[in-house]
């Protein structure tokens, strides 16, 4: 998912800051000077990622011989061009954008999936619209050529309604859901926390949410194909430091919720929130998803119907090569 989402004014000028002193997100929210080695991750403050501030907390980075800083970039396009530039070497987001980074002729290599939304993301709505159908005429806020994007035409197309029937407005998922709590739009295309926000502060409810829609929003880490072919050996270990998160995650919960809410600056009852809306991908279920050779697992579908998806929409001009930018060598 694109995932963008700004919690407090001071987080905004933090991360701002790190950006213009060339500096990262390091484990717990502190600034770190960026190593001249490092391997550079725009890392959106999303929770569905935490579990890699988890591991550069815990040292699994480290560990595993993986150099990485986390850098936090919250455009979109911003994101795309600095990967471009090679001013980061990887990317933390939906799977869905990568096919779109692929289709702009930027060679990357998906090497691990970190979650799938069931529930997470979702499009809020007044209380006086019931259905998807209501949203006629209304103003509905999502972030163009996204994941959000992709959620709300799949939704819309499925009730029978069609794009220009609604009245889009460009904006981050974060701030379309601020928009919504503050009563400056109908409807919004976000995730959580700010469904659940939604609901209890009486701004309105969710029609629909990914739960309806399972298995089509995957979260998945990607990097630049001269980095993974310079660096195989460091981004096998940052594989394995996601496994590692993930499995101290389970073991230990309540210390790993603590964790990543500090490092996303979250209240823990904040970051528990959202988690039911989460699946995360561990070593096996990333086996599964991947697949093999002779039997490919779900994750080519879900890129295939993604690159079908925007070329339709024309937001791609060619469809990327999906057995080329997925790449299971690192996954065991």
């Amino acid at each position: 998912m694109a995932r963008i989402f700004t919690r407090q004014t001071f987080l905004i000028a933090l991360l701002a800051l790190s950006l213009a002193m060339g500096f990262g997100l390091a484990g717990g929210g502190a600034l770190a000077a960026k190593p001249a080695d490092a391997i550079k991750i725009s890392l959106p403050t999303w929770s569905g990622y935490a579990p890699l501030l988890l591991a550069k907390e815990k040292g699994y980075f480290e560990k595993h011989g993986a150099n990485v800083e986390f850098v936090v970039i919250q455009g979109l396009a911003e994101r795309k061009q600095a990967l471009a530039a090679n001013r980061i070497q990887g990317m933390a987001t939906a799977l869905d954008v990568h096919v779109t980074l692929a289709a702009a002729g930027i060679p990357i290599k998906v090497v691990v999936a970190m979650d799938h939304s069931s529930g997470g993301d979702g499009i809020l709505a007044k209380p006086g619209i019931k259905s998807l159908a209501d949203l006629k005429g209304k103003t509905v806020a999502f972030m163009q050529g996204s994941t959000s994007h992709l959620f709300f035409l799949t939704a819309l197309e499925k009730s029978g309604v069609p794009e220009d029937a609604v009245k889009a407005v460009d904006m981050t998922a974060g701030d379309a859901g601020a928009a919504f709590v503050a009563g400056k739009v109908d409807a919004a295309v976000t995730w959580e926390p700010w469904l659940s926000k939604a609901e209890k502060e009486g701004a309105g409810k969710v029609l629909v949410s990914t739960r309806d829609f399972p298995g089509l929003i995957v979260d998945s880490l990607a990097f630049r194909a001269d980095t993974v072919k310079q660096n195989p050996e460091a981004i096998k270990g940052i594989v394995a430091a996601w496994y590692e998160a993930i499995e101290f995650w389970k073991a230990h919960p309540d210390e790993a919720n603590a964790i990543m809410a500090r490092a996303l600056n979250w209240s823990v009852a904040e970051f528990a929130e959202t988690l039911p809306g989460l699946s995360f991908y561990d070593k096996a279920a990333n086996l599964a998803f991947f697949g093999t050779p002779k039997a490919p697992g779900a994750i080519y579908a879900t890129a295939k119907r993604a690159a079908d998806f925007y070329y339709n929409k024309k937001v791609i001009d060619r469809k990327p090569d999906i057995n080329e930018m997925i790449d299971a060598a690192f996954l065991k």
